[in-house]
C-alpha cells in the first residue's frame, strides 16, 4: 500500500491510538505500508516514509508525540506537527504521551526508507564487504589468533547489534547459501563397515575373517560326507559374522557443517533472547534463526553426529567447493562475532540504518585494494587497523578518526612514498609552506598523498613536492550529470539541488587545500559512468567522478583503478607540466617579496605577456666616446668585450635572456638611454668582423655582440635611472665595467 496520506493505529497502555500522516509534498507516493511477511522478512517497521521528505501529523485524541529532531510540535496545537526525518535512515521509534501529564504510554515505530531502491541489497553487501576484509587483517594481526570450539558470544550489549549486524551481513550472503546447497548435493561420504550374522549358507564369498570363524565359531552343525569341505572339518558354525561396507555421510567434514551452523543459530538464537522487545534486530535474529533452523532440518543432517574436534586443515574443507566457502564463512563469523566496531554507532546506532555512512566505511576498503593493487606495494600499518580491547578485537575506522596507511612505490625510473589517508584532516591554522588549507579547515573521506622517496612528507610539504587526490563518498548520487552539468540546463537545475554542494566541495578541495591536484566524487550510480574533467593538458590537476557500486562482480573499481595507473604513468614524467608548476610555486613562494614597485610599465601581454619585472633582465654597458655611441646608434649593434682580460662580460642567465640594455658614458651618472635587445642572445664577432662594420679600433680578437632596437615600449618614453645606484655599479675606473640587473632593481632607481 502506498500514497501522501495514511491512518495509523498504534496499541498503547491505554490502548489503541490514531495517528494521521499527511504527506507536504504531492505528487508520487512517500507513504508506504508493508505486510506483516515483508517488514518482518527485512526487519522493518511496517509504515515507512521516505527520506528528505516532510510530512505533517495529527493525533487524534488526548496524546502527543515526544519532540525530537525528527518531530517538531506545532506551538499552538501540540498533539499536531511535523516529521522531519531529513536524512535519516532506518528505525524511527517515536515515544507516545498522554496530553495530561506528558506520561509515556506507548511507541510508534516509523520506517525511514531510504530514495535509493536498492539500499536494502547495498546495505547487505556493503556490511558483508566490510566483514571480508576484517577476516583479511587477522593475517596482519600480529598477536596469536585461535578459533575456539564455540565462540564466546556473551558480548557487550552496547555493541550487540553491530556485531550482529556482521553476522547477519555473513550468513545471509547469497554465497554462502550457494555453498550450502552444493553440500546437500554432493555431500562429502566415506565407506563405512557394519558386520551382520548370516546363515553359513548365504556368507557370500569367503575372506580370512571367514576362514577363522570356521574353524572357531561355536554352534556347529556337522558336515555330510560328500562335502567339499569334509577331509578339513568335520564341521562348520550354522551362522558367521559377515561383514559389509556402506556409503556414509557422518564424516569428520559434515560434522563441522553441522556443528557450524548449530554455533550460528546458538549466537542467534542468544541475540533473540536479550534483544530489547520490538527492538529491529530482534526482528532480523528472528528470520535469521528460522533461516538457519530450515538448514539443520536438512536430511543430510540426521546421519550425522557432533564433532569430537574441529579438523579445519582436512583436505575436504580446504579444497572442496561448498565445504571450503563454509570454513571460510566459519572464520569470518569467529571474528564478526567478537569484532567491536565502534564506528558501527554511526550506521546503525539506536535502530537506524545509515547506508551512506556504510558506503564511506565500504570505499575505504575498496580503496585500500585499489591503491595496493595499483601501487604494488603492501602498506605499513596496515595491521594498526585491527587491535585488542578489552571486549575483543577492535576496527579502529571511524568518521573524524584519521587513519593513514603508506609505503614505497617503485615505479622503475621513480621511486614515490603513498600514503593513503581515511579523514585526514587539513588546517586552516597553518601558515604557507607548511600543509594546510588556505581558507578554514578542510577534511575530505579519503585523501591519496604521493611524493618522491627518501624525501619526509614535512619537507615535500615545504618544498612543493607533493601531491594530493581527494576523494568524497557521496552515495545518494544517483548519476554524473547530477553533479557535473555538461550544460547550461543541467546546470540551472542543478543549483538549488543538494548535489550542487557536493560539485561546490570538490572545488574547494581542489583550491583550497594546498599541493591537491584533484578532487573526484565516488558514487553508487548505476549508469556506471566516468566524468573526468583536465585542469590544463595534463591528466591532474583535474575534476571528477567515479561509479563505485557495492557489487559481487564489475562494481567500478576497474576504471578507478585505470586513473590511478594514468597518475603513475604521469609521475614518471619528470617533464610533465604539473612538475614545472610545482618547482615555479615553490620558487616563487619560497621567499617573501620586499619589492614595491609602482611605477609605469608596459603591460604584459601578447608579446610581452613573459614580462614579469623580476624575471626580465637589463644589461648595463657602457659607451667610451660619442664616436663610439654613433656607431652604436648606425649599426643596431653594443659590443662587450670577452674572453679572461679584467672588462670581459661573464655570460650567465641574466645576460643570455636580457631583454633591454641601457647605455652611460664617461662621467654620466644618469642615463635614459634604454634599447630593446633583439634575438635575446649574443653573437661571438672577430676582431675583423667588426672592422668590416666600421667600428673603431678594436682591441680584442673576440667580442660579443648584441642587436638593439632604439624603439621602446613607450611606457618608457623620457625615464631616466641613476647608473651608481643600481647593484652591481662600481665607482671610479671600475664605472666602465658591465653588469646585469632586473627590471624591478632598475625602476628602482628611476630618476622622479
Amino acid at each position: 500500500m502506498e500514497g501522501n496520506e495514511l491512518l495509523i493505529t498504534t496499541e498503547t497502555g491505554d490502548g489503541a491510538v490514531s495517528i494521521r500522516i499527511i504527506a507536504e509534498e504531492r505528487g508520487e507516493p512517500t507513504i508506504f505500508q508493508l505486510d506483516e511477511w515483508e517488514a518482518f522478512e527485512h526487519g522493518e517497521a511496517r509504515i515507512q516514509l521516505l527520506e528528505g521528505c516532510f510530512y505533517e501529523y495529527e493525533v487524534l485524541g488526548d496524546y502527543l508525540l515526544r519532540p525530537s529532531p525528527a518531530v517538531v510540535p506545532s506551538r499552538i496545537n501540540p498533539s499536531m506537527g511535523r516529521l522531519t526525518p531529513h536524512v535519516y535512515v532506518g528505525t524511527l521509534t517515536i515515544e507516545v504521551l498522554r496530553l495530561a501529564d506528558n506520561a509515556s504510554c506507548g511507541e510508534l515505530r516509523v520506517e525511514i526508507r531510504s530514495k535509493k531502491a536498492s539500499y536494502r541489497t547495498d546495505y547487505r553487501l556493503m556490511l558483508e564487504g566490510i566483514t571480508e576484509h576484517c577476516t583479511d587483517l587477522l593475517f596482519y594481526y600480529n598477536a596469536p589468533v585461535t578459533h575456539p570450539f564455540a565462540p564466546d558470544y556473551l558480548t557487550d550489549p552496547k555493541t550487540l547489534y553491530q556485531r550482529f549486524a556482521f553476522v547477519n551481513a555473513v550468513l545471509t550472503s547469497r554465497g554462502f547459501e550457494i555453498a550450502f546447497q552444493k553440500i546437500i548435493r554432493n555431500p562429502i561420504t566415506k565407506w563405512q563397515g557394519e558386520a551382520a550374522e548370516r546363515d553359513i549358507r548365504n556368507a557370500g564369498r569367503p575372506d580370512r575373517n571367514t576362514v577363522v570363524q570356521l574353524k572357531k565359531r561355536g554352534n556347529r552343525m556337522v558336515l555330510p560326507d560328500h562335502h567339499i569341505l569334509k577331509k578339513q572339518l568335520a564341521s562348520v558354525p550354522a551362522r558367521i559374522m559377515v561383514g559389509s561396507k556402506t556409503d556414509s555421510v557422518d564424516t569428520a567434514e559434515n560434522r563441522f557443517v553441522k556443528h557450524a551452523l548449530e554455533v550460528f543459530a546458538g549466537f542467534v538464537s542468544h541475540i533473540k533472547s536479550i534483544a530489547p522487545e520490538r527492538s529491529r534486530f530482534g526482528h532480523e535474529a528472528g528470520v535469521l534463526e528460522n533461516h538457519l533452523n530450515q538448514m539443520l532440518s536438512a536430511p543430510l543432517f540426521k546421519e550425522v553426529g557432533k564433532p569430537v574436534r574441529l579438523a579445519l586443515n582436512g583436505p575436504g574443507l580446504v579444497r572442496k567447493e561448498g565445504y571450503k566457502q563454509i570454513l571460510r564463512v566459519w572464520l569470518m563469523f569467529d571474528l564478526a562475532a567478537r569484532l567491536v566496531w565502534r564506528g558501527g554507532d554511526d550506521v546503525y546506532h539506536a535502530g537506524k540504518k545509515d547506508v551512506a555512512v556504510l558506503y564511506e566505511y565500504w570505499l575505504f576498503f575498496e580503496l585500500l585494494d585499489v591503491v595496493k593493487s595499483v601501487f604494488a606495494i603492501e602498506p605499513t600499518h596496515i595491521g594498526n587497523l585491527v587491535k585488542p580491547t578489552k571486549n575483543g578485537l577492535g576496527l579502529q575506522l571511524k568518521q573524524g578518526r584519521h587513519l593513514p596507511i603508506s609505503g614505497v612505490f617503485d615505479a622503475g625510473s621513480r621511486k614515490l612514498n603513498v600514503e593513503f589517508s581515511f579523514n585526514r584532516s587539513f588546517s586552516g591554522q597553518n601558515d604557507y609552506p607548511q600543509a594546510g588549507s588556505w581558507t578554514t579547515g578542510m577534511r575530505p573521506d579519503f585523501t591519496l598523498s604521493i611524493w618522491p622517496a627518501g624525501v619526509s612528507q614535512a619537507q615535500a610539504e615545504t618544498e612543493e613536492l607533493i601531491v594530493h587526490i581527494h576523494f568524497d563518498a557521496k552515495y545518494k548520487v544517483e548519476s554524473v550529470a547530477g553533479v557535473f552539468g555538461e550544460d547550461e540546463t543541467a546546470l540551472g537545475q542543478i543549483q538549488t539541488d543538494h548535489n550542487r554542494d557536493d560539485l561546490l566541495k570538490m572545488h574547494s578541495y581542489k583550491d583550497a587545500i594546498r599541493r591537491t591536484a584533484g578532487a573526484y566524487v565516488l558514487y553508487p550510480g548505476a549508469d556506471g559512468k566516468v566524468y573526468k574533467r583536465k585542469g590544463f593538458h595534463e591528466l591532474i590537476p583535474g575534476l571528477g567522478a567515479f561509479a563505485i557500486r557495492p557489487a559481487k562482480t564489475d562494481n567500478g573499481r576497474e576504471e578507478l583503478k585505470r586513473f590511478l595507473l594514468d597518475v603513475v604513468a604521469h609521475f614518471q614524467n619528470r617533464a610533465s607540466q604539473r612538475e614545472k608548476v610545482a618547482f615555479r610555486s615553490f620558487d616563487i613562494y619560497n621567499s617573501r617579496s620586499s619589492a614595491d614597485m609602482r611605477e609605469l610599465l608596459p603591460e604584459a601581454f601578447g608579446k610581452n605577456r613573459d614580462l614579469i619585472p623580476d624575471d626580465t633582465f637589463v644589461l648595463v654597458g657602457y659607451y667610451k666616446n660619442d664616436l663610439h655611441l654613433n656607431w652604436i646608434r648606425k649599426h643596431n649593434l653594443y659590443n662587450f668585450r670577452t674572453g679572461a682580460r679584467s672588462g670581459s662580460l661573464s655570460l650567465g642567465i641574466a645576460e643570455v635572456n636580457a631583454r633591454y640594455l641601457l647605455l652611460h658614458g664617461p662621467a654620466q651618472t644618469q642615463s635614459g638611454m634604454l634599447f630593446k635587445l633583439h634575438n635575446r642572445a649574443p653573437r661571438l664577432f672577430s676582431r675583423q668582423d667588426l672592422i668590416q662594420k666600421e667600428y673603431p679600433d678594436p682591441s680584442r680578437e673576440l667580442y660579443l655582440v648584441y642587436t638593439t632596437d632604439p624603439e621602446v615600449e613607450p611606457e618608457f618614453t623620457g625615464m631616466r635611472w641613476d647608473v651608481t645606484r643600481l647593484p652591481g655599479y662600481r665607482a671610479n675606473r671600475a664605472s666602465g665595467l658591465p653588469f646585469s640587473v632586473t627590471l624591478t632593481e632598475l625602476m628602482k632607481v628611476l630618476v622622479k
